[in-house]
């Protein structure tokens, strides 16, 4: 399943038509996903929809058609102008005697639903005058609003907030990343009947579902032992950054190695699990780790000016690592690229910044490119930019492979988390996951097991705890999409 923009929608929309399939009947499946909605979570209720001038609006005055063929009280706004498909469409409905009234007549009535097919994908400015005015009406009422395939306005202020968004055909980049999510509301992707082959467009973004994750899942045999399930070294630990090791160890714990070795430096105290083996360091060196057993690592958690040297030393091991935190320095990373040694780097846009030489804010307000960019200038490493929501890149080929996660939710936002991130990718890489594989069930087991806390409160033990049931559920089937299908 891939992420769209609105540009590759279109293109899809012209294969589509293309492949022989019409463009009225898009229109038309489209506005009546819209209204079997509408009559489906609000039954009885009076529905106003108010409909632009472009195919969005088409879409709007299908669903009044249908909304009035099922018995609903429909008014209908329209902006004048309307052409091709959407004119059709309004003809259509004016030969049922409903006429759409200029939008600026436009005022609430209590208990009325607005639909909301003004302006959907494809904006390329902000509203203003009386488009911007509408917005705010609409925003101000009480009522509740069901969007059409994007709440109108958005990317840009201001916007319609909805109750639910009918998506139509694929989600858009503005249903995932925040803060747009925020004002979509319940997000009900609609399928509209286009040719598979519209909508195959593999090298867009893949979106993390939970039937690709579940494949990923590392089966044990019956006769498995705590040496065939994974070993980890998780190397890190500074003065008054003891946590952050122990915390990545307790993830990888849970997310199923079977022996977890931390090497800190001696004389701090760490509180680790019972379970995990320690290796305090005189001093980070190749040899110090001579003897610790595994086949991954995480570097990097709380280790502070110690980073370079433990992740040297790391280095030395040639076996898949985690780099994060104190050790997402350009020249770390380099020297792990360079060498060709298997590497997930996982960092949040002020670590990211740092790596790029830019600023976190523009890492933030563009995390796909930002990530493409991690890939292409460290190549051979799989990126995890952290984030709402995580963004993954990897080089291949010619180009850059990108995924982005679906599962997190702000609860999230507490010390550690990024840590027993790295704990868990860290698990499965041992397991035997390549780099890709095990940083997007990494990511996404991550997330689900916030989903499955959710509070706002949650501390990263509390979610630790949570991955063996996380990934039970996912295993058995039991996972949704934060999406409903219809």
């Amino acid at each position: 399943m891939r992420l769209f923009t609105s540009q590759r929608m279109r293109q899809a929309d012209a294969t589509a038509v293309g492949l022989g399939f019409p463009s009225l009947l898009l229109m038309e499946a489209a506005g009546r996903a819209v209204a079997e909605w509408v009559l489906e979570r609000f039954p009885g209720r009076p529905v106003a929809v108010l409909c632009g001038r472009g195919n969005n609006g088409g879409d709007g005055l299908v669903a009044a058609r249908h909304l009035m063929l099922a018995g609903a009280r429909v008014r209908v706004f329209a902006a004048e102008g309307h052409s091709g498909d959407a004119a059709q469409m309004q003809r259509a409905l004016q030969a049922h005697a409903l006429e759409p009234r200029p939008l600026e007549q436009w005022q609430p009535q209590p208990g009325e639903v607005i639909v909301d097919a003004l302006f959907g994908t494809g904006l390329n400015r902000r509203l203003e005058g009386s488009w911007a005015e509408l917005v705010g009406r609409i925003n101000a009422s009480s009522c509740p609003v069901v969007a059409v395939d994007l709440p109108s306005g958005l990317p840009f202020e201001p916007h319609v907030r909805a109750h639910s968004t009918l998506v139509l055909a694929a989600l858009k980049s503005e249903h995932l990343f925040y803060p747009w999510r925020e004002a979509c509301g319940r997000i009900v992707l609609a399928g509209i009947g286009m040719p598979e082959r519209s909508l195959f467009q593999p090298d867009l973004p893949e979106l993390l579902t939970p039937q690709a994750m579940a494949a990923l899942l590392p089966r044990r045999s019956g006769d498995a032992h705590k040496g065939s399930v994974g070993r980890v070294l998780i190397a890190g630990g500074y003065a008054n950054y003891t946590g952050a090791p122990a915390l990545a160890a307790l993830g990888a714990h849970r997310a199923g190695a079977g022996l977890v070795s931390v090497a800190y430096p001696a004389g701090l105290e760490l509180h680790l699990p019972l379970e995990s083996v320690r290796y305090p360091q005189e001093h980070w060196s190749p040899e110090g780790l001579s003897h610790v057993r595994a086949e991954a690592a995480a570097v990097g958690m709380g280790a502070g000016p110690q980073a370079e040297p433990a992740a040297q030393a790391v280095l030395s091991r040639r076996i898949p690592t985690v780099l994060d935190a104190d050790a997402l320095q350009p020249g770390i990373v380099e020297s792990y690229a360079r060498a060709g040694t298997p590497a997930v780097i996982t960092p949040h846009p002020g670590e990211a910044a740092r790596l790029l030489g830019s600023e976190a804010a523009s890492i933030a307000a563009s995390p796909l490119e930002a990530a493409r960019t991690l890939a292409e200038r460290f190549a051979g490493v799989t990126v995890v930019l952290k984030g709402g929501p995580t963004v993954l890149a990897r080089q291949r080929g010619s180009g850059v492979e990108l995924a982005v996660g679906t599962t997190g939710n702000p609860a999230m936002a507490s010390g550690g988390m990024g840590d027993v991130l790295s704990g868990v990718i860290a698990a499965l890489l041992a397991a035997g996951l390549e780099p890709w594989d095990a940083a997007r069930l990494g990511v996404y087991l991550h997330g689900l097991s916030g989903d499955r806390r959710g509070q706002v409160g949650l501390l990263a033990h509390d979610l630790a705890e949570e991955l063996p049931q996380a990934r039970a559920a996912l295993e058995r089937g039991e996972v949704r999409a934060f999406w409903e299908w219809r």
